[in-house]
């Protein structure tokens, strides 16, 4: 981690956030993600070592509220580093994304974060621009992080919501044009199918032409597929 935030600074990056929160099993099985809420100790390490290396960047976590249960004594590990700000999904590893966030708990660390002069941001459940403010006021937060809202509205960000298709599907042809720009032609395309929820949906007809959509291969494909739409 010391050489790596090196290299972030080599890189020309602006800061490095640690995910000590991913559940994914594979990275768990390395004792890495959501596995160091099960060993502080080490988790201090990497943090330590990383803000060694980082030169001027800033050095940020995001992490959950516990692994099996809510765990205070985890978040006081991390609240004990010179971490910059502490991003902190509103539930355990073990709830994944099953329960309603916790957001009571995000109040509470950000009570217990008043002493120092750590950024607290939460995430969780939410659903707009609106719903953003209110959070960060009411749980006395210094911002919110957004997750899977942002794939239910490609708009979240503006504050509008716009289920016209044809103003999804252009949208849509945009994201295929960067995609193909970014990785070029030859890139696996099943990569881009699991981003097409995000545009057809919202509106009658959108479940029968996504599944048409997962049969293509290409672009110029789905551009085909997508001239049916009236």
């Amino acid at each position: 981690m010391y050489k790596c935030a090196q290299l972030a600074q080599e890189l020309g990056f602006d800061g490095i956030d640690i995910n000590m929160g991913c559940p994914d099993k594979s990275i768990e099985k390395q004792g890495a993600g959501a596995a160091l809420m099960k060993n502080p100790e080490l988790a201090k390490k990497i943090i330590k070592e990383t803000i060694r290396g980082s030169g001027k960047l800033p050095v940020s976590v995001k992490t959950r509220l516990g692994f099996n249960k809510i765990d205070h004594d985890w978040i006081k590990h991390l609240l004990d580093t010179d971490l910059v700000a502490l991003s902190v999904h509103a539930r355990t590893r073990k709830e994944m994304s099953k329960v309603p966030a916790h957001w009571d708990e995000l109040g509470k660390i950000s009570e217990m974060a008043k002493s120092g002069k750590k950024l607290i941001i939460g995430n969780g459940d939410v659903k707009n621009i609106e719903d953003v403010k209110q959070k960060t006021l009411e749980y006395g937060l210094d911002g919110i992080m957004v997750g899977r809202g942002i794939f239910e509205n490609p708009w979240f960000f503006s504050g509008k919501e716009n289920n016209d298709p044809k103003e999804r599907m252009k949208l849509l042809k945009k994201h295929l044009d960067n995609f193909e720009k970014l990785w070029g032609p030859n890139k696996h395309f099943d990569v881009m199918k699991r981003f097409f929820k995000i545009y057809i949906n919202g509106f009658p007809g959108a479940k029968e032409l996504r599944a048409e959509l997962m049969n293509v291969k290409k672009k110029e494909e789905v551009l085909k597929v997508l001239t049916k739409l009236k």
